[in-house]
């Protein structure tokens, strides 16, 4: 299936409108996650308990009309639950592979930050290789596939930090804080209406606005987005500041650079676009950039984030013209 970019823009968009009449007042956040689907990248998606993260997903996946799995992750969670195990049926079929809920297309990875760093790895080959090794057999996953993980905040108990090579595979890193008083009022009202995401037997959350193979062409259209030799000189300028900073002990890496660039080019294709604007890298900066960097520790003591070092960095940055 093959569509313009004018055509891809107005399909992103009608899903994006329909997330948004459930997920209220979190329009950023439903911006990101269209984005980093449009780019073939994962999600991390972190927030209090109660803001919507799983909602927000199995909006997207019901918007979508693609397949949607969840697992919820907890201590105890085995690797072999994410991405399947052998079984032994009987003595003429002997053993065979039984798919674990990684295979699909959009993977809810619900509290992946509640299991240890073991069944955290898991997922790795999953989204660097959309593949997964089982028994010396390598086993493709759908073009699709994509994780979206949501994770509490560190400081809540029970957590487990992510490790670094797995957080630098998640192309944008989204934060969802607490809406607005309008907007929550509006839940109340949605909510007093009948709707309910939390009761069994009901359907999805929402009816689906375009079809799997559309979302498919959408993503196609991203690799036909234009960079100018100077955005990406940009693009690397704005990286290669955040390794130059006194404020971080780590700075945004080479595949840092890469995805910006991704993300900016998906950016482009939501406005109906065939090239990208410095404009699209500043928006697509924070949501790439804010996880793959280490803030000083006497900074994050004073309450600073990351994303208050990349607003300097952003600033300080000559944009070309």
């Amino acid at each position: 299936m093959s569509i313009s970019i004018q055509d891809g823009a107005a399909i992103i968009r009608r899903v994006r409108d329909a997330v948004a009449t459930r997920v209220l007042g979190q329009d950023a956040a439903i911006e990101d996650l269209l984005v980093a689907f449009l780019a073939r990248g994962h999600v991390l998606i972190e927030g209090v308990p109660g803001t919507a993260k799983t909602l927000l997903v199995r909006a997207a996946a019901n918007a979508m009309a693609v397949r949607f799995k969840r697992i919820q992750f907890t201590p105890d969670l085995m690797p072999a639950d994410v991405t399947g195990v052998a079984l032994y049926r009987d003595p003429t079929r002997g053993f065979e592979f039984q798919p674990g809920p990684v295979f699909t297309d959009l993977l809810l990875a619900d509290e992946i930050n509640r299991a240890p760093a073991k069944t955290q790895a898991a997922l790795l080959e999953a989204m660097s290789e959309r593949q997964v090794t089982a028994d010396g057999v390598s086993r493709p996953l759908d073009p699709l596939f994509t994780v979206l993980a949501t994770q509490n905040p560190v400081e809540h108990e029970g957590t487990f930090p992510l490790p670094e090579a797995q957080l630098d595979r998640f192309l944008v890193k989204i934060m969802i804080g607490y809406p607005s008083a309008a907007a929550e009022l509006d839940m109340l009202a949605l909510h007093e209406s009948g709707f309910d995401p939390e009761r069994g037997g009901t359907g999805p959350v929402i009816e689906s606005v375009a079809t799997a193979e559309e979302t498919r062409a959408c993503r196609t259209l991203v690799d036909g987005v234009r960079v100018a030799p100077d955005v990406r000189e940009y693009i690397a300028a704005i990286t290669r500041a955040t390794r130059e900073d006194p404020s971080l002990v780590l700075g945004a890496s080479p595949r840092a650079t890469i995805a910006l660039m991704r993300a900016a080019r998906a950016g482009a294709v939501l406005d109906g676009r065939d090239y990208v604007t410095p404009d699209d890298v500043k928006a697509r900066a924070p949501a790439v950039l804010r996880h793959r960097m280490t803030l000083a520790p006497e900074l994050e003591v004073e309450g600073r984030t990351t994303d208050d070092v990349l607003g300097a960095v952003l600033t300080r940055t000559a944009a070309p013209k």
